[in-house]
């Protein structure tokens, strides 16, 4: 069996444990024209500068002809068959008459925590990740490439960086102990430093549901290296009320639809639903939609009341000009779950949409089994009352007068008590409570048991 026999056995396995992988993306190879301080590769006959303070492995694909080289302190250059160095002088070519040496770039500059230097294996059309599971989540399989040198920053070492596996220079680590010793060797510092450790275990993700990443405590550095090419600021959002979903380091346009779910809910057999039956129509074609399992964040878990301290959060967003489309297509998966919820094993849905309207809020629970039926009793008795008090008001037995129409004088003993607490004077009067102006969220969590009978009254 071939080299790419045995990666497509491998990759198999990785579907049967629900592992996702993540392939590294930058190289250190010589013969990449983006290691190289004037974005291409030394002319004939020029001179070649490596860092010297730095260690690295640099593969060299091709023929070169050089003036002269500056070597590291420590590193090492792999030669490809057919590859290698010959001497030139730089005067018989023009392009190195101007005698400045082509330097290769810090091979320290990619980091484990960049999520643009890592790209998922099993990414389809439509689909996105957030950015705390862009890079290696704890249950995933991680896949440096075996046809080219590379080099990875650990981080400064706050924590372990755990994951179900590490493939390199053709072997695979599932064992700490095996993965410690490369890392050791010189060939593994050669290809990874940092103050981080690198740590390798049998959790393997085996619930149909899904296993959340577990990259929380890890998002702040995963932003800063997100953010550094735009001055650690985030972008502006294009749209008002803006969402920030778990795992994301910025605003987003769109809807997030979170489902509380039961035993029998698929991970994988519901978001190909959402991707083949829903975002695949015309209608949807400017959105994308990331789907995984996540925290619930404490507001969400105390309105909703679960035990369960996750969720499946769909995240759904607009890639061209704000048009509503992801709200729509939230309100439709509402639609389907509340037609499908039971089958699916979905308990129940809450769903924000940026650029909601103030009075109603980004917020509701709209669909919820077992409720609909009190809820439909609930507002026939507030009709039911209702009418009473309008009967009882044409009678005479019930009056009610506008504020600062003055109350009748009463002709003898009264008939009640005074109610301090009603009848205060506005000076003594407790304040209303205010909204926190900290606070950039108008979310909040709507009871479809009180707060629609509300609506309705």
């Amino acid at each position: 069996m071939g080299v790419l026999g045995l990666l497509l056995l491998w990759l198999q396995l990785c579907a049967l444990t629900r592992a996702s992988y993540k392939l590294w993306v930058p190289n250190t190879d010589f013969d990449d024209a983006a290691n190289w301080s004037q974005n291409r590769t030394p002319c004939a006959g020029a001179a070649v500068q490596f860092p010297a303070d730095k260690m690295v492995s640099v593969l060299v694909r091709e023929g070169h002809s050089i003036s002269d080289m500056l070597l590291p302190l420590d590193g090492e250059l792999v030669l490809a068959s057919g590859a290698g160095f010959s001497a030139k002088d730089p005067s018989s070519n023009l392009d190195c008459s101007t005698g400045a040496s082509a330097l290769f770039l810090d091979p320290d500059r990619f980091s484990w925590h960049d999520p643009h230097l890592w790209r998922t294996g099993d990414a389809a059309r439509g689909l996105f990740s957030v950015d705390a599971e862009r890079v290696p989540c704890r249950h995933d399989d991680v896949v440096f490439p075996s046809n080219a040198s590379f080099r990875v920053g650990l981080g400064p070492g706050v924590g372990t960086v755990r994951v179900y596996s590490v493939r390199a220079l053709g072997q695979t680590f599932t064992r700490d102990e095996d993965l410690a010793a490369f890392l050791a060797s010189r060939a593994g510092r050669l290809r990874f430093h940092g103050f981080g450790a690198l740590s390798v275990g049998p959790d393997a993700c085996d619930d149909p549901s899904g296993c959340v990443c577990g990259n929380a405590e890890v998002l702040p550095w995963i932003c800063a290296a997100l953010l550094q090419p735009l001055g650690g600021r985030c972008p502006q959002a294009a749209c008002q009320d803006a969402l920030r979903p778990e795992g994301q380091c910025c605003d987003l346009c769109g809807a997030i639809v979170s489902l509380t779910h039961g035993p029998t809910f698929d991970l994988e057999r519901y978001r190909a639903r959402l991707l083949h039956t829903f975002l695949a129509l015309p209608q949807y074609q400017g959105l994308q939609m990331a789907v995984s399992k996540v925290p619930r964040q404490p507001r969400l878990r105390e309105g909703a009341g679960e035990k369960s301290d996750t969720d499946i959060q769909v995240v759904l967003v607009e890639t061209g000009p704000v048009t509503g489309g992801a709200g729509r297509l939230a309100r439709v998966l509402l639609a389907d779950i509340a037609e499908h919820g039971e089958a699916l094993g979905v308990l129940s849905a809450i769903v924000r949409e940026s650029g909601a309207s103030v009075g109603g809020g980004p917020v509701a629970v709209l669909y919820a089994p077992g409720l609909a039926g009190g809820v439909a009793a609930l507002l026939l008795l507030l009709l039911a009352l209702l009418a009473g008090a309008l009967l009882l008001q044409r009678t005479g037995r019930l009056r009610w007068r506008r504020r600062g129409e003055a109350a009748p004088a009463a002709s003898g003993a009264p008939l009640g008590f005074h109610n301090p607490v009603f009848y205060m004077d506005s000076a003594e009067a407790l304040p209303a409570p205010q909204p926190d102006v900290r606070s950039s969220s108008r979310s909040y969590f709507v009871n479809p048991l009180f707060d629609e009978a509300e609506a309705e009254a």
